[in-house]
């Protein structure tokens, strides 16, 4: 597809009359064309401020001898940090457009930041407020640092004296540490969306982050009480600690990260244990161990000497004669107790035998006396068990004969 300007639909030589296409068209290629039109910082009052569902913000910015329409667009309305309101004093960063629809001039904005104490202060509250009704500033929430990390990540502006403070901090007290540093802008309407990404960058590189940035006035502060950063230090993966400004000065980040410092150079002693005073406790422990392991040593050996007097020749002899005496005498009396211990249950199991055969069924047959019994081998004991024609085998006491009933009779 090829594109054309409205410059080139005009034609040299004479006067041409210009559509209201042509001419709109020819003022929004003029606009583009200026580079100080691309990228503009404009401070005004918001002013008819109105919201449509689907997320485009419309406003005026205006100041007392004229004003210009504005527009956020959803992505940047959501990233702003702060809810813009009607009368509130902002500095807009954004590009100058024109609509060519109704043919007017407006600043598509791309970020925006409260401009003037009172402005700043009343955003200031609100976020807190929103944050602090979450939850997100609990105590609860806030990790402990760890206290030999393996990787330090530093999330602050490449140049100043800051990142050279904490590193120089960082490899004197613990070497053994990697340190990434994640450059990031720290002030300016591009510095919320800058810090973001460098948190985003290094929270799965490192085990604890420091969000620095040395002293500045309010203004030069502002992104670190930018709803957004905040969010973004409370879902860091990582503990992070907060060293924004002087000790007095005090961010949205300081509320939400897990440890704030005063300052950037405590941040980097804070998370960083003495290599000396390591050295210093390593070198203690060794010396008790060494101390324990010598008196355990010492104590072993006394009772093994102990143990080792007690296993003399003499007194194992000693030992082996009289086990072998009492083995002897245990067997003697094994001997003697046995045989009578046999005998004896011999003459009780005897009686036991004779009371048995007294009570066994045989012995009344051998007095005469017979037992009656069925085919399937039921002992028959009384009269009314059979019936006449019945089948019966009678046992005596030299074998059996086979009767069957005629009668029966009963005797009372």
């Amino acid at each position: 597809m090829e594109l054309t300007s409205a410059r080139d639909e005009l034609s040299p030589g004479g006067p041409h009359a210009l559509t209201v296409s042509q001419l709109t068209r020819l003022l929004r290629d003029t606009i583009g064309a200026n580079p100080l039109l691309s990228q503009v910082l404009v401070r005004g009052e918001v002013s008819n401020l109105h919201r449509v569902p689907a997320g485009h913000v419309f406003f005026t910015l205006k100041d007392a001898a004229a004003q210009i329409a504005c527009i956020l667009f959803p992505s940047d309305a959501e990233s702003l940090g702060f809810d813009l309101d009607e009368g509130m004093d902002v500095i807009a960063s954004g590009t100058v457009d024109v609509f060519q629809p109704r043919g007017s001039v407006e600043l598509v904005v791309r970020v925006a930041t409260p401009a003037g104490i009172g402005a700043f202060w009343a955003a200031y509250q609100k976020t807190r407020a929103k944050l602090a009704a979450e939850g997100l500033f609990g105590s609860e929430r806030r990790r402990p640092l760890p206290s030999f990390p393996r990787r330090i990540g530093v999330v602050t502006s490449e140049v100043g004296a800051v990142v050279h403070d904490i590193v120089t901090i960082l490899r004197r007290r613990y070497p053994l540490a990697d340190v990434v540093v994640a450059p990031a802008l720290v002030q300016g309407p591009g510095a919320p969306s800058s810090l973001r990404r460098a948190l985003f960058f290094v929270a799965d590189r490192v085990d604890v982050v420091i969000l620095a940035r040395g002293g500045g006035s309010l203004e030069d502060l502002w992104c670190f009480n930018d709803e957004g950063v905040a969010r973004a230090v409370g879902a860091c993966r990582v503990p992070v600690v907060s060293a924004v400004g002087h000790e007095t000065d005090v961010t949205i980040v300081d509320f939400i990260a897990d440890v704030r410092a005063p300052t950037p150079s405590a941040a980097a002693e804070l998370v960083s244990p003495d290599l000396l005073v390591l050295q210093s406790r390593v070198n203690l422990a060794a010396r008790e161990l060494v101390r324990r392991i010598v008196e355990i040593l010492e104590h072993k050996q006394s009772r093994t000497k102990a143990q080792a007097g007690g296993l003399s020749a003499a007194r194992l002899s000693r030992a082996v004669d009289t086990c072998r005496t009492l083995l002897e005498e245990a067997a003697a009396g094994l001997s003697t107790a046995a045989p009578r211990e046999v005998g004896r249950h011999r003459r009780r199991l005897e009686v036991l035998g004779e009371r048995l055969e007294l009570l066994s069924p045989l012995q009344t047959l051998r007095r005469g006396y017979a037992i009656a019994e069925r085919e399937d081998g039921r002992v028959v004991a009384h009269v009314g068990e059979v019936g006449p024609g019945e089948a019966l085998s009678v046992r005596l006491q030299d074998g059996r004969i086979h009767v069957r009933v005629d009668e029966r009779k009963e005797v009372s």
